[in-house]
């Protein structure tokens, strides 16, 4: 059984490089409000990532929740090629974890924040494949309710994995108002910030956010907190910019996806991941 040896932990309780269960934690490689990601082997000495729960997480029963809820979305759908792999979740002295695919590159959000040219060499293949793992998710009965760039991994040859699915839900047959609403504001829609009833129409709007902010570097309803970011969303005239306003070179026919995805009325968005996936293919003549 796990726990009887001696813990690999500082006297801050926080966790170190060394044996950690059947794994060996070789270096933290980020660290989340959540969460620690380790670079780990195997037993079969497999390169892998795990993720284990903030020790001042341990015995906060939503946060274990919400943890365990990830790693269950996870394991249901992760057999798709823009989703991060899932190989097992559990507890290993006392800690929740879940080990997955190692993925050597970064994020969305980096790659955004130093213009990095790999976002130019591969935009349209990202935005088709965002939305592709969206229409996966959705496809798969839940939704995801974190989508934003920072939960995008990038491989070095411009391959996309989805992660994080600590927010996710079932899919709802009919909008239905959350008993919490975390989330990051920046990327959330109206319902969200409004607290009324939400669908998968949510991830639509956060999806045109990401693509909106992919392509101009800005995103399109900045504000320092929820109640900014709402009020921009309500109000469109106070200093929105329609993408192609920013970035010339974006076809007129993403410009209107994008807009579209950006509906402050759910019921004017695209009403399903596969018709966004379908328009975008158009528009980016792939």
């Amino acid at each position: 059984m796990f726990g009887f040896g001696k813990r690999n932990v500082d006297v801050g309780g926080h966790r170190l490089p060394g044996p950690f269960g059947p794994y060996y934690l070789h270096e933290l490689i980020n660290s989340g409000g959540m969460a620690d990601i380790w670079l780990a082997t195997d037993q079969s000495n497999r390169t892998l990532a795990v993720r284990c729960l903030h020790g001042s997480h341990s015995f906060g029963l939503s946060a274990r929740r919400r943890f365990l809820a990830g790693c269950k979305v996870l394991a249901s759908i992760h057999d798709h090629e823009f989703v991060i792999t899932y190989y097992a979740h559990g507890k290993i002295e006392g800690t929740p974890f879940l080990a997955m695919e190692y993925v050597e590159g970064t994020n969305l959000k980096l790659l955004i924040g130093r213009a990095d040219p790999l976002l130019s060499e591969h935009m349209g293949n990202f935005l088709i494949d965002m939305a592709t793992a969206l229409e996966h998710v959705h496809a798969s009965g839940y939704i995801h309710l974190d989508f934003k760039p920072e939960n995008v991994l990038v491989t070095r040859n411009g391959n996309l994995r989805l992660v994080d699915f600590d927010l996710s839900l079932p899919k709802p047959e009919f909008p239905k108002r959350l008993a919490r609403n975390p989330g990051t504001p920046a990327y959330m829609s109206p319902e969200q910030l409004l607290r009324e009833p939400v669908d998968h129409r949510a991830d639509v709007f956060a999806f045109g956010t990401t693509a909106y902010e992919l392509l101009t570097f800005r995103k399109p309803f900045p504000g320092d907190s929820a109640d900014d970011v709402l009020r921009r969303q309500l109000d469109r005239g106070t200093g929105f910019m329609a993408p192609r306003e920013l970035n010339p070179d974006i076809p007129l026919s993403a410009e209107r996806l994008i807009l579209k995805c950006l509906e402050r009325e759910p019921d004017k968005r695209y009403p399903y991941m596969s018709v966004v996936v379908r328009d975008l293919q158009n528009a980016l003549y792939v």
